[in-house]
């Protein structure tokens, strides 16, 4: 691609036209989707995206399938503007290099003043005009002689910036019970509240082991399906309710959300699944009586 081609901006062409690949600032960090109006860019090409703190070089790992859209919703979040030129990919692969020895760095000041902290990821701006360095932290830090040692180290805006579990996860990455990356290292951008009750909802084994990721907390995964189970529980009878089919008096004893069904207990002790087209004639007939004996108390019958 010639150069002229390489400084074609992504705004230059209107982002419903625009071709949407899928990159990574760094080579374990989450893949994140840019839009972009020049076309052929292939896995391993390192590209420039913009950010609200300038342009970061970012690696193209592979192709977005969200072409055509058309309206808001094709505005992408992130920007390639440019393929990067060759001093740039120099300091590129030299930025990687100085964010592990900056790792180092602060991990052996980090003992040397004995902080109660644990170092996760070191970032460093491309323009180097700012360093992050995240840490996990049971309780507040007081890390000011650290931040001293490391702005004279480094010569540079220094900001620690602890987080939680769940973003030491996200950003270590990994592979979840279900054999595949995590979500929050792959695509999740906000951590939804996770509760046990989404678990029992779902009829999952309480057994921490069989719910909880790698982080030791809720399975992210619980939230994805719970506004189903939920919904379609609304539609069932509950359980302990006693529903007349045929003319036979059933006891329901559990629901069965996906099914659409519930398991009742007969007069004879029996378990017998209960499908919708069975049971809701009886729902609605149990729904029409109180309004019927209304009417009836009201005529003075």
């Amino acid at each position: 691609m010639s150069a002229t081609e390489n400084e074609i901006s992504a705004t230059e062409t209107p982002l419903n036209e625009a071709v949407f690949y899928r990159f990574q600032y760094r080579k374990t960090g989450q893949q994140f989707t840019g839009a972009c109006s020049f076309p052929g860019l292939i896995v391993g090409t390192v590209v420039m995206v913009r950010t609200d703190h300038g342009l970061e070089p970012a690696r193209i790992a592979g192709y977005s399938p969200i072409c055509g859209c058309h309206g808001p919703k094709s505005q992408a979040n992130h920007l390639i503007d440019r393929i990067a030129q060759r001093g740039e990919l120099e300091k590129y692969a030299n930025l990687v290099e100085n964010e592990d020895l900056a790792f180092k760095s602060c991990a052996y000041l980090i003992e040397k003043h004995k902080l109660g902290m644990h170092l996760v990821r070191v970032e460093r701006f491309f323009n180097g005009s700012k360093m992050i360095f995240y840490f996990t932290a049971d309780s507040r830090v007081d890390f000011r002689a650290l931040v001293k040692d490391l702005v004279q180290e480094f010569r540079t805006r220094v900001e620690m910036r602890q987080v939680g579990v769940r973003h030491e996860t996200k950003m270590l990455g990994g592979i979840g019970t279900c054999g595949r990356e995590l979500c929050c290292s792959s695509f999740i951008k906000n951590f939804d509240s996770v509760s046990i009750k989404m678990a029992k909802e779902q009829d999952l084994p309480l057994n921490p082991t069989k719910i909880s990721g790698v982080c030791n907390r809720l399975l992210c995964c619980l939230t994805y399906e719970y506004e189903t189970y939920k919904k379609q529980r609304k539609n069932l009878p509950k359980a302990g309710k006693r529903i007349t089919v045929d003319g036979e008096q059933y006891l329901v004893k559990r629901q069965m959300p996906l099914q659409e069904a519930v398991i009742a207990e007969n007069s004879a002790g029996e378990d017998i699944i209960l499908k919708q087209e069975q049971w809701a004639p009886s729902q609605l007939i149990k729904k029409e009586n109180p309004e019927k004996n209304m009417k009836r108390k009201k005529g003075g019958k």
